[in-house]
């Protein structure tokens, strides 16, 4: 980490552009996906904070942004409020499904419900350009500038964007439960071309019956004063109707002390000095290419332990002390694992953190790719916000699915006039990294004479704003 003066700390990136087009992982188009990338040599959490809350996301070391307007399958950044979450019926039979498990072995019979996994592409995201050329900084704090980053051999790819992130042929719809209430008719079979029989009662939802079926039982239960022979529905307690079971009493449900199983979630940075990591690393390894190999079809030698260690382990962020700014990139930055589950647990987390730090109060699950129907699921943490891809702001989940359902790529901000509220009007004010000054863009160009990158720092400034712009250095050579 290069520290100036005030012992401030400087996030460093390379630019690289995005005008090739490669294989998407979600509908497999060969050329189809486009985005802009930026090789991080090393990253504040703020910078990425604000680098996520403007559609940027990161794999390893390597960060980018999806070409909205362009690209084949565009991803949203996405975001669920996670002090006003309630989990939804699908998310409690994950959590019930696994808490049954822990305590008594059991497994879950017949095809698994809901929605499928992430796809390694969300996480890993886009391949590195070819011709990037990011420095090779091994998992150490940059303490000499000018003798790292000159030194530049060609990067090899990030990750490929292998990952099965097509969405299924199709899906079967639910059918109704017959009806049981009443007696069957005794008009004869249908007639060829007559549909249903029309001395059947129509079909009804399994959930109306059971309500029917819970309101008789309650008129046919005795009072236990007065005229027995009166009776009238138990009115519902208002403590049980307007308080639903909060997430956490899911989560931390107890289980008995001779559970078979059991479920032990820690939180240890990645330092390969520190015991308490080593300890369960090679598990770790070994979990990563069992679930690459059996999801996603992976060779043993495409989850390797580099491949690891690349994708989950390798980081640009700071070591920094655990403020709010920690914690939220902590969560941005974390993978997508198993759905529900994880995700549940997470925001359980988030809303933990919140009361240590007040302004924590959001949960990012990535990408939200309405195109494939894989990446839906993670609509379903409500309430939630998509991010605007013209003026980056925050809107309603709600609003912005009528608009996807009609177009892949949409402008979610309704007002017309709006724009970029934090676009950089002046390219000479974004800061560069030029032979270790650290110095405005117009220094640089007067610098170097007859220059000619300013279009693309320019491209550069508007994609990452105003505040990253005038903080972050974009290293020229």
């Amino acid at each position: 980490m290069l520290k100036m003066a005030g012992n401030k700390s400087y996030t460093i990136v390379e630019y690289f552009g995005g005008d090739s087009g490669y294989r998407c992982g979600y509908c497999k188009n060969d050329e189809g996906n486009f985005s802009h990338g930026m090789w991080s040599h090393t990253m504040t959490v703020q910078d990425y904070q604000d680098l996520i809350d403007r559609g940027w996301r990161r794999s390893g070391k390597y960060v980018y942004k999806p070409k909205m307007n362009k690209t084949c399958c565009p991803q949203y950044t996405i975001r669920c409020h996670a002090l006003k979450f309630q989990p939804s019926k699908s998310h409690k039979k994950v959590l019930k499904k696994i808490s049954k498990f822990i305590s008594k072995g059991e497994l879950p019979k017949g095809p698994a419900e809901g929605e499928p996994m992430d796809s390694v592409c969300d996480q890993a995201g886009p391949r590195e350009p070819s011709n990037a050329c990011p420095s090779q900084v091994q998992r150490a704090a940059i303490t000499d500038i000018q003798k790292e980053l000159p030194e530049c051999p060609a990067a090899t790819e990030a990750r490929k964007e292998a990952g099965d992130g097509a969405p299924a042929d199709s899906v079967t719809p639910r059918k109704d439960p017959e009806s049981v209430a009443g007696e069957r008719a005794t008009a004869g079979a249908p007639r060829a071309g007559m549909g249903a029989d029309p001395g059947r009662p129509p079909c009804r939802k399994a959930k109306d019956l059971r309500k029917e079926r819970r309101l008789q039982k309650e008129q046919n239960r005795p009072q236990s004063e007065g005229d027995a022979s009166i009776v009238s529905p138990t009115p519902p307690n208002p403590a049980q109707t307007t308080q639903p079971k909060p997430l956490e009493d899911f989560i931390n449900e107890s289980l008995p002390d001779n559970s078979p199983h059991r479920l032990e979630v820690r939180l240890v940075p990645v330092n390969f000095e520190d015991p308490q990591f080593t300890a369960s690393y090679q598990q770790s390894v070994a979990l990563y290419a069992s679930y690459q190999m059996a999801i996603h079809g992976d060779e043993p030698s495409e989850c390797s332990e580099s491949e690891f260690r690349r994708f989950l382990c390798d980081s640009p962020l700071e070591a920094h002390t655990w403020t709010r700014e920690h914690w939220c990139s902590l969560i941005n930055s974390g993978t997508s694992v198993p759905a529900d589950m994880a995700s549940s647990r997470e925001i359980a987390f988030t809303r933990q953190l919140q009361k240590q730090s007040p302004k924590l109060s959001f949960y990012y699950l990535g990408f939200y790719i309405h195109s494939c129907p894989k990446m839906r699921y993670k609509g379903q943490y409500r309430p939630s916000d998509l991010l605007c891809p013209e003026t980056y702001a925050w809107v309603s989940i709600e609003q912005c699915i009528p608009q996807l359902e009609n177009s892949r790529y949409a402008r979610f901000n309704q007002d017309p006039e709006a724009g970029d509220a934090r676009v950089l009007k002046e390219v000479g004010r974004a800061l560069v990294l030029y032979r270790r000054a650290v110095m405005p863009y117009a220094a640089y160009s007067r610098k170097r004479k007859g220059s000619s990158d300013e279009a693309e720092v320019q491209q550069y400034a508007d994609l990452v704003g105003q505040d990253c712009a005038e903080r972050i250095l974009l290293y020229r050579a």
